[in-house]
Parts: structure tokens; C-alpha cells; sequence
């Protein structure tokens, strides 16, 4: 068979995109410029998509996010999922708190459109190779064999090295140094003072209300990252939410803020 010239400088130029990385998305997470987005209450959550549901997750990493925010919650018997209220009645119509239910009752639940309440473990499998995780962390137990469990979990879907987590205090002990904590910049002072500190080990967490441009240089300098709040529950009820959301998201970003937890209604400020 006889190639052309041009050929011969297409296959080159498609093996060289294999080779680079050029061809694929080498950072596939990263889809709004320079910032590093993380969707607030389990991905893309509209009139279509519930909290912490499989569709909201995988409409977070089509919509290029760098991670997703999932609400961690234990079941009766002690199987962990992900749910941001403390019951199921807002989604799923049954006003029972998640620890008075077995996980198979919990899993017989569906939304009007047919989600359904997601394990921790099934929620990492799905996330594992596309998106970064945050775990708000709302169980109060501090027993070391169940947050072993999600630590194990993390490491073994390969998301443990970039994971953040909004710690409960009862656990705050067992996760330093095995999930990057949030802090506020007196807790910072205070850890940094504390045997074995390593600036990986945290983050500044907060919003234009709870931190100051002074807060996130100082961070910035002690080589902590820094991380953005952008919630719609600051704004509901205003008259104007929109712009006041975008005024503050402007204003984080001029103190240098890269990174940002926001409710997807957001994101449009970064595209």
C-alpha cells in the first residue's frame, strides 16, 4: 500500500498527541481556566438533579469539575452513605433520621425521578478516575475501625491523595494527616504550633464573611491552600442573588483564590 505525504505527517501528529498527553485530557477536572471547582452538595444539582445522586455526580464531571462535595452519613447499621440532611424527607418523603434506618431500607427510596440514596463506596467507584472528592464529614462517632473504612475507601478508589474533608470534632484527631482538614485561620495558628504540623495536613475553608484577604495571603505564605465558599444558602432571600454572588466570587478571586466550593448555579462566573 503507497502513503501519501500528508499521510505520513498526520500519523506522526497523532503519535505525538499519544505520546504527550495532548490528545486526552491530562488534567480532566480542570474545565474552568485556572480554578479549581468543587460542587457543593454532590455534583450539578438543579430541578433534575437530587443532592448527592448518581446524576448529579456524573453531570459534575461532564461539566469539568475538579471535585465533588458528598455529604457523609451512617446508616443503623453502620453502612456509610451520602446524604446532606439528617433524614430523607425532602427528597424521598419518609421523616425518619438516617441513623434510625437499615441501609436496606434506605435503599428502597427513589425520588420522583428515580434516584436513589448512594453508598459512600458506590459514590468513590463512580467518582474514581474523573473527579476529586470532599467529604463533609457529619458523623459524631470518632470510632477508629468505621473512619478507618473511609479512609480504605479513599485509598482504594485512588482518591485519598487530593481529598479534603469538613471534619466533625469527634474525628478531627483520627484524619489529621490522612485527609486534608478545613480551618478556619485561628485553628490554623493553633495546629501549626502542634508536634508533627505539616501544611498539607489543612486547608482555609470560608467565605467573604469568615475570611479576610489577609487571612488567605497569610495561608498563601505559610503554603496552605486555600479554599472559597460560594453557597446558595448565603444568598437566598435576596433581592438580587445573582449579583451579589458574583460580586463576592469577584472579590475572592482578587485576593488570589483558586480554589472554590460553590452550588453549580455558580459556576457560570468562571466560564
Amino acid at each position: 500500500m503507497k502513503y501519501k505525504k500528508g499521510d505520513f505527517f498526520l500519523a506522526l501528529f497523532f503519535c505525538l498527541l499519544a505520546h504527550t498527553g495532548l490528545g486526552q485530557q491530562s488534567h480532566p477536572s480542570k474545565g474552568f481556566g485556572r480554578y479549581f471547582l468543587i460542587a457543593h452538595r454532590g455534583g450539578v444539582v438543579d430541578s433534575t438533579n437530587a443532592e448527592n445522586s448518581m446524576a448529579a455526580l456524573q453531570d459534575a464531571i461532564a461539566r469539568g469539575y475538579w471535585m465533588i462535595e458528598m455529604d457523609l452519613r451512617l446508616t443503623k447499621d453502620s453502612v456509610l452513605i451520602i446524604n446532606h440532611d439528617n433524614n430523607f424527607k425532602r427528597y424521598y418523603g419518609v421523616d425518619k433520621p438516617v441513623s434510625a434506618m437499615t441501609w436496606e431500607e434506605i435503599r428502597e427510596l427513589r425520588t420522583p425521578r428515580g434516584s436513589q440514596v448512594l453508598r459512600l463506596e458506590d459514590a468513590l467507584a463512580a467518582a474514581s478516575g474523573h473527579i476529586q472528592v470532599m467529604l463533609d464529614n457529619k458523623i459524631t462517632s470518632g470510632d477508629t475501625l468505621l473512619l478507618r473504612q473511609v479512609v480504605d475507601l479513599l485509598q482504594q478508589y485512588q482518591l485519598d491523595k487530593d481529598a479534603l474533608m469538613i471534619g466533625a470534632d469527634e474525628s478531627t484527631g483520627y484524619f489529621t494527616g490522612k485527609v486534608k482538614l478545613s480551618c478556619t485561620r485561628q485553628q490554623l495558628e493553633v495546629n501549626i504550633q502542634k508536634p508533627g504540623y505539616q501544611p498539607d495536613f489543612y486547608y482555609l475553608f470560608g467565605d467573604v464573611h469568615t475570611m479576610a484577604e489577609d487571612d488567605v495571603k497569610w495561608a498563601q505564605a505559610q503554603g496552605i491552600m486555600v479554599v472559597g465558599v460560594v453557597n446558595w444558602a448565603t444568598y437566598r432571600g435576596r433581592s438580587r442573588p445573582y449579583i451579589a454572588a458574583r460580586r463576592d466570587i469577584a472579590r475572592l478571586k482578587s485576593w488570589g483564590v483558586q480554589y472554590f466550593q460553590l452550588d453549580s448555579e455558580f459556576d457560570r462566573y468562571f466560564r
